[in-house]
């Protein structure tokens, strides 16, 4: 429901409830005339919760004031919104808060983390440990609070998954939060459609966010929301803080979308409540979204940064500073707080969040404990998925079925390849599932086997994702997805990895298990010429930390590449493929390709015991350059070819075995690799050689490209002679 258009103003912060603070209002102040404020829900609210909103508002501004460091504002603002969802809203058991059929909760806006943090120490969340199993103690205590942004503390600057019991997802670089509730809300879909049976209902979730100005300026969460309703997914629900402040000051410096209109576009249903404070408005707004079938639901919420801020409150100074030590004491003041007291929980307000939360929500989960345990006894099978899935691992033997390449000079392209190795483990993994960026046929990474489905409105029960021309919000669902229990893969172009670095990099953050993979990975694109053909993206992804990079040389080292991935269970995988094809090894002749386990792997030797010289090759450049090898061979040069499609794994091999792959007495090397230059030096030294790109490609035919830039049989020989002075 449409009610008009959300009014921005500079002057936007007034309750009538909170007289004592009329006298802080600037004399303009004009939101409350232009916009119907409608009745606070503070002047009928129960006392515990108001009391409980401004404990939560009084934690923020004291964590924040003791770290001198952090956003008050927001906190203050929202803290209504969320007191009022988490309490009569959100299905969540405190003492359980893994819960798979639990509702999630995503702070998109991470910025304003004290609002979290103060939730789910109000809430009484319990605490799961590393091993999965609750400890005892609360996953926020009251010192954790005093500790905010402090080292090793459980509160950091913004949300961290895997950090903090009840963080569903890391947030803070804005709009990714959003774009990962979609994945949240899409798993729910699939995961209902999968396991739900006639007499037992195991996945119902709602997927409910709260996200602001920022959120809504990014790009991502354009695009995820586009998705979003175009799927249809009516568990999802973004509550947006129109607060109207951003760093800079006031939004309408950059920013006068229609938010409401905006969203009916992309298929939203649409609520506006008019105060933040107004519990009731924004309880019928939620109640309609619980209602709703056939779409998203987005509910705008006009709240005032910094609420109950004298001198601060709709400024950006509220935003992300302190508030200072005697702004505090009038902020606590006008909230009828001691204004003497810090990091105070009245004892009434002290449980009243956890009591509401676990009467309503105890007895569902319960409920949903005897149904699962029924369902154990009829659907065996089934349920040994869901455990695994929770746990991380994958079904007995899978491993077996990785596919096997006979040798072939004229070889396959390693996407290709890779296509047939996904659907040979994808049929043995029920819950892998993944798609492209509008880019399948040129992927190769359909799953073509009967039943496996696309994934669409309506029919959520696919295994086929079709993202469109949205790389951004892809792998941000990708990671939203593997936070739901499900292997999620994506695909596209090794060069459009630049509009996936945000969620490949949280994803190493959050050691979740995405498999991105890449294709068309050099020059050997060919025709397209330089903005198709990645030069510099090898090295942005080898630097991330905690990601694996993965560059098979051939198809049988593809599908050890997938084989390696599959096995990771907290860390994110890209698996580069080739264009073109490349020769399938002869294994009989040359080394294993389960080599590619270790990372690097002597390929090709002379027999003798030292070589004189050491070719280093990945991807589409191992064929070549096992040519090369071969020829220096035969001019009876001791060569050898060593194979390298991840340096992270070749890092983490004992020192013997990288000093016999690479023994530092031979200094005579190689690189061959159709990417740029950086970091080739730690393995080939001042003195090796480097056949790598320095400068963009061109548009010309594959043949042509690699002569221009020396990616030849006959350059490597040179070079290689060069290297021994021949």
């Amino acid at each position: 429901m449409h009610s008009g258009p959300i009014v921005r103003h500079k002057h936007s912060w007034n309750d009538p409830a909170l007289p004592v603070l009329d006298i802080y209002l600037d004399a303009t102040a004009t939101r409350h005339e232009e916009i119907n404020m409608g009745s606070p829900a503070t002047s009928n609210a129960n006392e515990r919760d108001q009391l409980t909103i401004n404990t939560i508002r009084t934690l923020a501004m004291d964590a924040v004031q003791k770290a001198n460091s952090g956003h008050p504002g927001t906190p203050m603002a929202l803290a209504p919104v969320g007191y009022t969802l988490w309490k009569d809203f959100l299905r969540y058991h405190p003492e359980h808060p893994d819960w798979p059929n639990r509702d999630r909760f995503v702070l998109s806006v991470g910025h304003a983390s004290m609002l979290l943090y103060s939730l789910l120490h109000l809430a009484g969340v319990v605490e799961i440990d590393e091993h999965g199993k609750r400890s005892g103690k609360p996953a926020i205590s009251l010192e954790d609070i005093k500790q905010f942004r402090q080292l090793s503390s459980k509160t950091p600057g913004h949300p961290e998954y895997r950090m903090t019991t009840g963080v569903e997802t890391t947030t803070g670089p804005l709009g990714q939060g959003c774009a990962n509730s979609v994945g949240m809300a899409m798993a729910e879909r699939w995961l209902g459609e999968h396991f739900n049976q006639p007499d037992a209902k195991l996945f119902d979730y709602n997927v409910y966010v709260l996200c602001g100005d920022g959120d809504m300026m990014e790009g991502v969460t354009a695009e995820a929301a586009s998705i979003a309703g175009h799927l249809k997914l009516s568990n999802l629900c973004w509550i947006y803080d129109n607060n109207t402040i951003s760093i800079e000051g006031h939004t309408e410096l950059a920013y006068s979308d229609d938010v409401q209109k905006r969203f009916e576009g992309y298929g939203w249903k649409t609520h506006h409540v008019k105060d933040a404070n107004d519990a009731a408005a924004l309880a019928r707004s939620l109640k309609a979204f619980q209602q709703t079938d056939d779409a998203p639901t987005l509910i705008v919420v006009d709240s005032v940064i910094g609420y109950g801020s004298p001198n601060k409150h709709n400024t950006a100074s509220a935003h992300g500073e302190p508030l200072g030590e005697d702004e505090i004491k009038l902020t606590k003041k006008a909230y009828g707080w001691d204004e003497n007291s810090s990091f105070l929980v009245p004892e009434d307000a002290r449980h009243h969040l956890r009591d509401a939360m676990l009467e309503r929500s105890a007895d569902d989960y319960i409920a949903w404990q005897k149904t699962f345990a029924e369902f154990e006894e009829s659907q065996p099978e089934l349920a040994d998925q869901l455990q695994r899935m929770r746990a991380g691992e994958m079904p007995e033997g899978w491993r077996n079925t990785a596919l096997s390449f006979d040798a072939d000079k004229k070889g396959i392209a390693t996407r290709a390849a890779g296509g047939k190795v996904l659907n040979g483990f994808a049929q043995q993994i029920p819950w892998l599932m993944g798609g492209s960026a509008d880019l399948s046929p040129s992927t190769k990474t359909n799953l073509t086997f009967e039943g496996a489905g696309s994934f669409e409105a309506g029919s959520y029960n696919g295994r086929n994702l079709h993202f469109g021309v949205r790389e951004h919000a892809m792998g941000s669902i990708a990671n939203g997805l593997a936070l739901s229990y499900i292997r999620p893969y994506t695909s596209t172009f090794l060069v459009f990895s630049d509009y996936m670095k945000p969620p490949i990099r949280l994803a190493a953050i959050m050691e979740l298990p995405v498999v991105f993979v890449f294709t068309h990975d050099s020059i050997g694109v060919g025709e397209d010429g330089p903005t198709h053909q990645p030069i510099e993206h090898l090295t942005q992804l080898r630097a991330t930390p905690g990601l694996l990079t993965l560059r098979p040389g051939d198809a049988n080292e593809t599908a050890e590449a997938w084989k390696v991935a599959l096995a990771q269970t907290h860390r994110p995988s890209c698996i580069v493929l080739s264009r073109q094809p490349m020769p399938t090894l002869d294994r009989s002749i040359y080394a294993s390709a389960e080599g590619l386990a270790r990372g690097a792997y002597v390929l090709a030797d002379s027999g003798h015991e030292q070589p004189e010289v050491i070719l280093i090759a990945t991807g589409s450049e191992v064929g070549m350059t096992v040519e090369a090898f071969e020829k220096l061979k035969a001019e009876g040069v001791n060569a050898r070819v060593v194979s390298m499609p991840s340096w992270e794994l070749f890092e983490h091999q004992g020192k013997a075995y990288r000093d016999e792959v690479f023994p530092p007495s031979v200094k005579a090397r190689v690189v061959v690799e159709q990417a740029g230059p950086v970091g080739w030096d730690r393995y080939v030294g001042q003195s090796g050689a480097k056949i790598v790109m320095n400068t963009f490609g061109a548009s010309a035919p594959i043949d042509k490209l690699q002569a221009k830039f020396g990616f030849t049989v006959d350059n490597i020989v040179k070079v290689a002679k060069a290297q021994l002075q021949l």
